[in-house]
């Protein structure tokens, strides 16, 4: 279960703007503003453990300069940009909602007021929505796990949705068709051009083929290789998989001229496979051939509250770029931003 190099020349140049949930993101709000507000909302939580995470987020995200050009506005979609989000978000459709979620993840109705400084996906004055899942029992990489992949690939999509059901963070290193740098690597290392390719440095295993992947990844970091979802590893799979990228025509697939810098740091992406508007983001990253580091923060991930502490909100796709200094939300920003300082 792999990806050769039989996939179409993308045609479109793609920006949108993801849904915002905060006005803390305003522009016109200065840094030491932003920080202060957020050191108060942290002092509030009430369990020390979740403070000192908060408090230790807010340090980290002093050291970069969030940009925001454009007001964030929830749900609203860039004018033009319609298009490019409905096909984005086909794969919601035919895959289920595979990489949407944690593995058990389970949302449910306090009626109850949002304590301070807490994350929740809805709340009012009386209740809110508390989400949970089973990844907290889970155990954790201590050195990100390392997959060679491209956007545009169905069997590498299949991995994508188990890191975000399994909520591992991953570093990836983009491989499209032409790449100069990830594909020759993995094809002098492992011995041939084939994607998925994995490299796990806590364990010293390295694999291709996405089925094996899969289920090696659920057994380390997850409830065990039995409990893999049948959307993963159905015969159907790969089909429906790639039926659902067909819309995007083959975006993230190919290599476009890149100036990144000689031993690039990677980019921190916070997102989940299944939002429509971080799949535009990771079509850049990957036609770009930049590395990135996927803070994977499905339904019911516990990141979501650790981004919320970082920023006052949680809104996806977010970014830190660690060679610039550069913090940003918002798709249609983001795409404009590696556009403008990675494309050749």
């Amino acid at each position: 279960r792999r990806c050769g190099d039989s996939f179409p020349r993308p045609s479109m140049t793609l920006t949108c703007r993801a849904p915002a949930i905060s006005p803390a993101l305003r522009a016109s709000a200065p840094r030491k503003m932003r920080t202060a507000s957020l050191v108060r909302r942290s002092a509030s939580i009430d369990d020390d453990e979740t403070s000192a995470a908060a408090s230790s987020a807010v340090e980290d995200a002093a050291t970069f300069e969030l940009k925001t050009p454009t007001t964030p506005t929830r749900f609203k979609v860039a004018d033009g940009k319609l298009f490019d989000v409905a096909t984005a978000a086909v794969p919601l459709t035919l895959r289920l909602t595979s990489g949407l979620a944690t593995h058990g993840y389970a949302p449910t109705i306090r009626n109850e007021p949002l304590p301070a400084g807490r994350y929740s996906v809805w709340s009012n004055a009386t209740s809110h929505v508390d989400e949970r899942s089973d990844v907290s029992a889970f155990a954790r990489p201590t050195k990100p796990i390392k997959i060679y992949q491209f956007q545009g690939c169905p069997f590498c999509r299949k991995v994508r949705e188990a890191v975000i059901g399994l909520d591992l963070d991953v570093t990836y290193y983009p491989t499209p068709q032409g790449g100069p740098e990830y594909r020759p690597f993995v094809a002098s290392t492992g011995g041939k051009s084939q994607f998925p390719y994995m490299v796990d440095e806590n364990t010293g295993e390295s694999m291709y083929e996405s089925d094996a992947i899969i289920e090696y990844l659920y057994e380390k970091y997850g409830p065990g290789k039995d409990k893999v979802s049948g959307f993963l590893t159905s015969p159907i799979t790969p089909l429906a998989a790639g039926l659902s990228m067909i819309p995007r025509m083959g975006k993230g697939s190919r290599y476009r001229p890149s100036k990144k810098p000689e031993n690039m740091q990677p980019i921190t992406f916070w997102g989940y496979e299944a939002s429509p508007f971080c799949a535009l983001v990771s079509e850049v990253l990957n036609e770009l051939e930049l590395p990135y580091n996927q803070r994977s923060c499905g339904r019911g991930s516990p990141k979501r509250q650790e981004l919320f502490d970082k920023r006052g909100t949680f809104q996806v796709p977010y970014i830190e770029d660690p060679n610039t200094g550069i913090a940003m939300f918002e798709s249609a920003d983001i795409v404009q931003y590696l556009e403008e300082t990675y494309a050749a």
